[in-house]
Parts: C-alpha cells; sequence; structure tokens
C-alpha cells in the first residue's frame, strides 16, 4: 500500500472524463506507446502518452470515453510533451486496461 494521505490531498486530484479524439503511434517512446489527443470539453483539448499498444488498436481507441488526471504538470516523453494521465489497471499479464465510466458521460465531467 501507497503512503496514507489525506481527503486534502486527494482532493487536489483532478480527474476527469474525455474523449479520444486523435491516435497518433509514438515511435521514439522507449516503451512501446500511443501518442493521444482527448477532448475533455470545456477545459479544452489535452495530449497524454499512453503505453496502452498491446491490447488496443489506434482504431480501438479513437472516439473512446477514458478517465485521466489532467492537473499534472506536463512532463516531456522524447519529442512529445504529455498533459494529462490516463488511468488503467495493470492485468495479470502486465497489460494497462483503460479505466472507464460505465456509461456515456460529457467531457470534462469530473469525478468525485
Amino acid at each position: 500500500m501507497s503512503e496514507v494521505i489525506s481527503f486534502e490531498d486527494f482532493s487536489k486530484v483532478d480527474i476527469r472524463i474525455g474523449t479520444i479524439i486523435e491516435v497518433n503511434d509514438f515511435p521514439k517512446a522507449k516503451k512501446p506507446a500511443y501518442q493521444l489527443a482527448i477532448d475533455f470539453g470545456s477545459i479544452g483539448i489535452k495530449k497524454s502518452s499512453a503505453q496502452i499498444t498491446s491490447l488496443y488498436s489506434k482504431k480501438d481507441l479513437l472516439n473512446r470515453q477514458i478517465t485521466a488526471v489532467v492537473n499534472f504538470r506536463p512532463k516531456q516523453i522524447a519529442n512529445f510533451i504529455s498533459e494529462c494521465l490516463v488511468l488503467g489497471v495493470q492485468n495479470n499479464d502486465g497489460n494497462i486496461v483503460l479505466l472507464k465510466s460505465s456509461s456515456h458521460s460529457n467531457n470534462g465531467t469530473q469525478i468525485n
């Protein structure tokens, strides 16, 4: 288990629903990854690098809703700036399975 945090610490994390609107290969990444553009509604479009090539094709990802942390500082990954962290869970094979809402939600909806 990770370090115990307060509710105040957790409330600083901004997790939102977004829709992937663009998916590109990311050949310069150290591990296989895609470059994603994600529409978060009123907060705009953010980009992310995601190591999810094992379970998802570009076609599978396009127009798919995902959950992401949107208030991390941008991070440079090779020649790409990642602006949010797409959330997933590691399965038994070590692959990342994306977290998503059980029903369609408006882009930018905050998870609380």
